[in-house]
């Protein structure tokens, strides 16, 4: 009953009936599994595209081209276990991007969130023609309006498109985060003004286009007064990821999410990453050690990530995510948002979204009763 009381997330002629989409989450925190079960709840789920490889073999046996099979399967099992909407989610930063959007749109996925730098080049195959005609929404996620701007003037130059819409990513997420670290406490860079920036950005552009754009607000939403909230300055949609972490439907194993029901506030904190940006993530042993200056070499078959150097990185950011996610946290660590710290118990993904729905609909139904007093 909660649900039909938030508004639903239209992009084009895709409708979420609740307008929260599940972030994606690597290396293989949010499979097949989390994803159907949030689509089954009328939310988005989103399968991380990211790592796959390594969930079931070590670095020397990774193959470039095995992690887009890996995700081939994972769209395919998702679509046994739902009839709602699933997304992938594919960092820009990946070597082999253009294959893993190729096989996200050829394997049928619904919206396909881009991150991690401008997705603004893609494959031979994807053609300015077969863009305009794809059913795969397409959906850049962002850090401003002026990279907001960027992509929608060049998209609109090039293929004579734009995106289906757009996620704009604050400086309280979790993982990896487009943000200069002074940036990260600036309230100039919070997320209200982001999102004000963004819808701006993307008006002329729905107005030319003749279509709704949803801006997709993420980082730091935890309740649904916190949904509400962002709404009210323009978002359609919020994207919140470390709130399914502790979900039995998770995929990742229950080491890695009590690690984050026991997470205290000091313990949630900034980190910079081999590849050079700033992360925030839950501390431990293994980063305390790093910050020590321990060395974790390692040999990599394949670049995986564009801008790492594993001759020099002090650590496989890719192994250590694969090994907490596996509940070895003592060989890597677990990644947050800044709210992770209030997460103290497991829940289902349904019982989430009634949560969530619910508390939305207690303080919009005390906007309405205090407009109508006002009167």
């Amino acid at each position: 009953m909660h649900n039909q009381r938030m508004p639903e997330l239209r992009m084009g002629n895709l409708i979420a009936s609740v307008p929260i989409v599940q972030g994606g989450m690597g290396v293989g925190i949010s499979r097949a599994g989390l994803a159907a079960a949030v689509a089954n709840t009328g939310g988005i789920g989103v399968i991380a595209s990211v790592g796959l490889d390594l969930l079931n073999g070590t670095p020397k046996n990774r193959k470039k081209g095995v992690s887009v099979q890996l995700l081939k399967q994972e769209i395919e099992r998702a679509r046994q276990l739902t009839d709602g909407i699933i997304g992938v989610n594919v960092m820009a930063a990946l070597t082999d991007f253009e294959a893993l959007v190729d096989v996200s749109i050829d394997a049928g996925a619904d919206v396909l969130f881009m991150g991690a730098g401008l997705p603004l080049h893609f494959s031979a195959n994807l053609t300015p023609e077969r863009l305009r005609s794809l059913t795969t929404k397409m959906v850049p996620i962002v850090s401003s309006g002026r990279a907001t701007e960027l992509i929608f003037q060049y998209w609109h130059k090039k293929y004579g498109r734009i995106p289906d819409g757009v996620v704009v990513e604050g400086p309280m997420a979790g993982g990896h985060l487009g943000f200069k670290k002074e940036q990260i406490d600036d309230p100039h860079y919070a997320l209200e003004n982001l999102v004000r920036d963004t819808v701006a950005a993307v008006a002329p552009y729905a107005d030319d286009y003749g279509m709704n754009i949803p801006v997709i607000a993420g980082g730091g939403i935890y309740t649904g007064q916190d949904i509400y909230d962002i709404m009210q300055l323009g978002a359609q949609g919020v994207q919140m990821a470390t709130r399914f972490i502790a979900t039995h439907e998770c995929d990742a194993d229950m080491a890695f999410k009590q690690a984050l029901i026991d997470a205290t506030e000091k313990e949630i904190s900034i980190i910079i990453s081999p590849v050079g940006l700033p992360g925030r993530a839950i501390r431990n042993t293994f980063l305390e050690q790093v910050e020590a200056g321990v060395q974790k070499p390692f040999n990599c078959p394949y670049k995986c990530l564009k801008s790492c150097d594993y001759k020099t990185a002090p650590y496989c950011i890719a192994l250590a995510l694969s090994h907490a996610q596996q509940g070895r946290l003592q060989q890597g660590f677990a990644f947050t948002g800044a709210n992770g710290y209030r997460v103290d118990k497991m829940m289902s993904v349904k019982e989430l979204i009634d949560e969530l729905a619910g508390e939305y609909c207690t303080v919009a139904r005390a906007d309405v009763m205090a407009a109508v007093g006002g009167e």
